[in-house]
């Protein structure tokens, strides 16, 4: 049987129904009992039971005053909230709406009306490319938070949700976000605009490079998962309330000319409640299962995309739909990890500098550890911005021959199917044997310091 659903509006017009009815039941029994008392009646010698009826009258008359204007107040403060609640909600704005000085309305509007050039799109819209007229060049995304035909299309309240989310979202500003620099509502769908980044998206870089188009060291992979992970940090730890992707792939990270990343379409997914988010290939387990989403489901697509850069595979390949893969990009490392050979899932092209290697295989481990099956399993951002900073970091062993400070060792462990974390204290008196396993292995942490060896 279907449930009803609780309206707060009907809820509220029968509340006010039953006060005003009341109100007028109260002044009806009040007039009567006025009109009874002021009738004239010839006099009577007086009883002690006319007594009592006339005391009784007067202190019903009075209860019943009392009641009324109980009653009264009640619905006056009650259509005074109603009315100062309708005042202070969110207008609906019509026209362009802007956040940088750049733009102005006129021009914008006059961009949007041109035919613009078709630069890629996704499930929820289009992206397009146009130019002002004082030349600046923008990237204007078609925003289409509705289904054909949904009864939401003419929804007030969430047309003004939407609007709230996207002045909250231009509000943001990251070196590694692309931020949202204007919208404009139109009937069915808006128009976003951000900064036009030429060079395009990761996605493009990797197809590229897989051609052999373009070379991508492994200097610029790095500095592309750092920038990915500190713009996701950014969103999960520095925005309140915590803004989520939701929508993280290749796609969706744009580079600047210094291979710079910028996370691209973050939070318009919780506007489109019917979009699939389960995006093949770099969705977590849980949004199959049982479409939870959280932090962590976007630190499983952020190991999916450090795979890609440190493999250069696609991971909706064929080959990982295979067996002897199983299953998944995660599973494939995984495995190659726990046989020792890891260094085999590498891109081939990225090989040849031993130092390089090593970090290359550190940053495997990483990326295994974030695509776990379990969300608890998986580091936060927020731990992850100075795992992969630190890669580049190189001391020279000797210098801790003579250390006695005490040190918290993060331990990495890869012997079970899911890589481990275990925060230790260790008493550091004597020389460290500091091997290639060991560097690969440990995280050294002071006061002061914080090193990978």
């Amino acid at each position: 049987m279907e449930k009803r659903r609780y309206s707060p509006q009907v809820s509220n017009r029968k509340v006010t129904a039953s006060l005003l009815f009341l109100f007028i039941l109260c002044l009806y029994y009040a007039s009567v009992q006025c009109q009874e008392s002021g009738k004239v009646t010839p006099p009577s010698p007086s009883t002690p039971t006319q007594s009592k009826n006339g005391l009784k009258r007067i202190l019903i008359s009075i209860f019943l005053g009392v009641l009324t204007g109980l009653i009264g107040a009640i619905i006056f403060a009650f259509v005074v909230r109603l009315l100062v609640r309708y005042m202070k909600r969110t207008p609906i704005l019509k026209g362009p709406v802007i956040f940088s000085p750049k733009i102005t309305p006129k021009s914008l509007q006059s961009a949007l009306e041109n035919e613009n050039q078709l630069l890629g799109s996704s499930s929820n819209g289009k992206y397009y490319r146009t130019a002002l007229d004082n030349g600046l060049t923008i990237a204007v995304k078609r925003f289409e938070p509705f289904e054909i035909g949904s009864p939401e299309r003419q929804s007030k309240s969430v047309k003004r949700r939407i609007q709230l989310e996207l002045e909250m979202l231009a509000g943001l500003r990251h070196r590694n976000l692309m931020s949202l620099r204007a919208y404009v509502r139109e009937p069915d769908r808006f128009s976003l605009v951000y900064d036009y980044v030429p060079t395009g998206s990761l996605e493009d870089a990797m197809n590229r490079v897989r051609e052999n188009e373009l070379q991508l060291g492994w200097e610029f992979r790095l500095r592309i998962a750092v920038g990915v992970i500190k713009g996701l940090r950014y969103l999960h730890f520095e925005c309140g309330p915590q803004i989520l992707h939701y929508n993280l792939k290749p796609r969706n990270v744009i580079l600047d000319a210094e291979f710079e990343p910028r996370l691209a379409d973050f939070g318009l997914a919780k506007l489109t409640p019917n979009l699939d988010r389960a995006t093949s290939g770099y969705s977590a387990p849980e949004c199959f299962q049982d479409c939870r989403y959280s932090d962590k489901s976007d630190v499983f697509s952020f190991g999916v995309i450090l795979g890609v850069l440190l493999t250069g595979r696609d991971p909706t390949d064929p080959f990982f739909g295979e067996t002897a893969s199983g299953g998944s990009l995660g599973c494939w490392l995984r495995h190659l990890q726990q046989a020792g050979e890891a260094r085999e899932a590498l891109d081939k092209s990225l090989l040849g500098e031993e130092v390089e290697e090593d970090e290359m295989l550190m940053a495997v481990r990483i990326a295994v550890v974030c695509q776990s099956d379990m969300p608890a399993d998986r580091p936060s951002s927020d731990e992850l911005v100075p795992m992969l900073s630190q890669l580049h970091i190189h001391v020279d062993p000797t210098l801790f021959s003579d250390c006695s400070a005490d040190f918290h060792i993060v331990v990495y462990s890869a012997v079970t199917s899911a890589v481990t974390k275990d925060w230790q204290l260790v008493d550091v008196h004597e020389p460290l044997n500091f091997t290639a396993t060991n560097r690969t292995t440990f995280w050294v942490k002071s006061d002061t310091f914080s090193l990978p060896f």
